[in-house]
């Protein structure tokens, strides 16, 4: 049983080779690969072959060349020219019974799959292993007729049995094998596709989300504007707090746009209390509307640098958040403590509670506790914004009972304030 072992020792070595090249390509990035990166690839497994072959006379080359050329023929369209690489390689080894056989055999060959190539790829996948392994059969009996007519072999029952049953089984597997790929790669770039369909849909949602909140205040204020009873004075106020929040939308809109991350233009000394204090009244009309009354206990000092924008962005969200985890009312509570190194910021409401699953969530891409109503957006922003400013956030909640959320951002010392 020479052939056979040798036979089998020629499809290991080309099974193992063609997986590790079909891993290579899985993990390409551009998961693209071109006809002359396979034909190199392909004719050095005919190479391959050749020098794993059995020799039983100086004529005939036992071995599974025709592996790689149906391979390379059917699924890529490069089958006349790798029938002509076999050609040119056995004619190195010399030109005798042999290579004749191989042109009458392999020229023909190289029409057959070109003329198949197209027809092969308009069948389903199980029909084309099918049609791989049945032409490898027709071939391998082929080979074995055209061997007992010029040269009958010792064993015949031996080189039957390894053209007629290696072959197939192994070309097979390797198919096989190559339409898992395809098909696992092709399932890749559609799960891509729709997963870049959705980041769209989601990024007008971020949008919308995060534009809301200074247009809606804007709107607020517009509304009182329109009441004939306020001072000249006021009216200026409110018009230069819409103008800010009008601004606000519109730095938003250009985050998003250019996907940037929270990126600070400018980073100037924020003093705690006055920011707060801002946020604050331009959230005074939803806490209104809510019932939730705003209890502040500032630190006399406190300061920090960042971008005055994003400051007021993060805890418009926070705290537009713990007002609406309150809808029949509440209170929220706004602290902040200061020492040398570190200012903080503590927000605490009476609403409705987090889990700990909710909690270890929070911050997360597209995910929100407001289900159908939210996004989640808004807190993947905060999250991205704290972590700009070098800050870090905790968060202590019980069912029921209301959420703590505790800022931690390092401080500063303001020209402006008083020396401890």
């Amino acid at each position: 049983m020479e052939i056979t072992k040798h036979i089998l020792v020629n499809l290991s070595i080309l099974i193992i080779l063609l997986f590790i090249g079909l891993i290579w390509f899985e993990r390409k990035r551009n998961l693209s690969l071109s006809k002359w990166e396979a034909y190199i690839g392909l004719a050095m497994l005919i190479v391959v072959c050749y020098i794993f072959s059995y020799q039983p006379t100086p004529a005939y080359y036992f071995d599974l060349r025709l592996i790689p050329v149906l391979i390379g023929g059917l699924y890529l369209g490069i089958g006349p020219i790798l029938c002509l690489t076999v050609i040119v390689i056995r004619g190195f080894f010399g030109i005798n019974l042999g290579f004749f056989a191989t042109i009458l055999l392999y020229l023909p060959l190289s029409v057959v799959l070109w003329k198949t190539y197209p027809k092969f790829w308009k069948l389903s996948s199980n029909k084309r292993i099918c049609v791989a392994v049945f032409m490898t059969f027709i071939l391998s009996v082929l080979t074995v007729a055209a061997l007992q007519i010029t040269n009958p072999p010792a064993n015949p029952f031996d080189a039957w049995f390894a053209y007629l049953i290696i072959p197939p089984i192994g070309l097979g597997i390797l198919a096989y094998l190559t339409e898992f790929v395809r098909n696992n790669i092709q399932m890749r770039q559609t799960i891509v596709k729709s997963e870049k369909l959705h980041a769209v849909e989601q990024l007008g949602a971020a949008i919308s989300h995060e534009i809301r909140n200074p247009l809606t205040a804007a709107m607020g204020f517009v509304q009182l504007l329109m009441s004939n009873t306020l001072a000249r004075h006021k009216q200026r106020e409110y018009l230069l707090i819409i103008k800010a929040e009008l601004g606000s939308a519109e730095r938003v809109i250009q985050d998003y746009l250019t996907f940037s991350k929270p990126a600070f233009e400018t980073v100037e000394t924020l003093q705690i209390k006055r920011e707060l204090q801002q946020v604050i009244s331009i959230l005074k009309p939803t806490a209104n509307q809510h019932s939730v009354e705003i209890i502040t206990n500032f630190a006399l000092i406190g300061s920090m640098e960042g971008d005055r924008q994003k400051f007021h962005q993060c805890f418009i969200n926070v705290m537009k958040n713990a007002i609406e985890a309150m809808p029949g009312g509440g209170s929220l509570y706004i602290e902040t403590h200061y020492d040398r190194s570190n200012v903080a910021i503590v927000i605490r409401d009476t609403g409705m509670g987090m889990t700990k699953e909710q909690i270890d969530r929070l911050g997360e891409p597209y995910y929100s506790t407001k289900g159908s109503k939210g996004t989640g957006l808004g807190m993947m922003v905060v999250y991205s914004i704290v972590k700009a400013m070098n800050g870090t956030i905790k968060v202590t909640s019980t069912v029921g009972e209301g959420a703590e959320f505790t800022f931690q951002f390092p401080s500063i010392l303001s020209i402006n304030e008083p020396h401890a």
